[in-house]
């Protein structure tokens, strides 16, 4: 898989309006089925989002969670660790907070941060690298065979737009709390990146497949991503608990 070939835009022709309205069509009927998953309390869902800075992750999560009951819903993001994360291993801080039955989780960045930075950065030897792509595929493939339903989910924002983002953070006041100097010094790794994901997508893209989401506009990114988690939450056919008086006459034969 080579980024550069994947578009980052709608396909031409797509209606803006459309589809902003199809997606707060997806997100009511993902606020009910989120409904029954929690009273359920059988299925654990995770949701995963990756992307470069200013790829809008944390819109997309707003967008994705607008109508679900907060009880049920757990937002973790993914920053560099703390003291006591580092004294474990990388992933002790991940697996403790998995999705338990009944919840849906999104990490905002997650797990694989621990490969994109080290490899971009050269922080750790290639040799340690490279055992992580087997350490994930491992800890999500025992995730999947316990009961997690997992969605992966790179948002695919091009260069050229990256940049028009980062300068808006500062000049508009209302995004001004995300600039962030650092980010300029990461776009120039950009190509680094690009290749690092790339290996992701291939060597950790068993037994959880990635969706690559073109990002370079939010109302069609979250469209996207909408799309698939109901799609996701629909097959899981959840239902409603019944009264433990009626599972009784039932088993009863009352």
């Amino acid at each position: 898989m080579k980024l550069a070939k994947i578009a980052t835009t709608p396909p031409k022709n797509t209606d803006k309006e459309k589809t902003k309205a199809k997606t707060l069509v997806l997100a009511s009927k993902i606020g009910e089925l989120q409904h029954i998953l929690f009273a359920e309390n059988k299925h654990k869902v995770l949701i995963i989002l990756q992307g470069m800075d200013g790829s809008g992750k944390d819109g997309a999560a707003k967008s994705l969670l607008s109508e679900m009951n907060h009880q049920g819903v757990r937002v973790v993001p993914f920053k560099v660790p703390n003291s006591e994360e580092f004294s474990y291993d990388y992933l002790w801080r991940v697996h403790k907070v998995v999705p338990p039955k009944g919840m849906i989780h999104l990490f905002n960045r997650s797990h694989y941060e621990d490969i994109l930075v080290n490899t971009v950065h050269e922080l750790i030897p290639e040799k340690e690298i490279n055992k992580r792509y087997q350490h994930i595929c491992d800890f999500e493939k025992m995730l999947s065979e316990t009961g997690t339903t997992i969605l992966k989910f790179y948002l695919h924002i091009s260069k050229e737009e990256q940049l028009l983002r980062l300068e808006e953070r500062k000049t508009n006041p209302l995004k001004q709390w995300k600039h962030n100097p650092r980010d300029f010094e990461e776009r120039k790794l950009w190509s680094k990146y690009m290749t690092t994901y790339e290996k992701i997508f291939e060597d950790c893209g068993s037994p959880v497949k990635w969706d690559i989401i073109p990002a370079d506009k939010n109302w069609y990114k979250d469209y996207l991503i909408a799309e698939k988690v109901y799609e996701t939450l629909k097959a899981l056919k959840c239902q409603l608990p019944k009264l433990e008086e009626e599972i009784s006459n039932k088993k009863n034969n009352i």
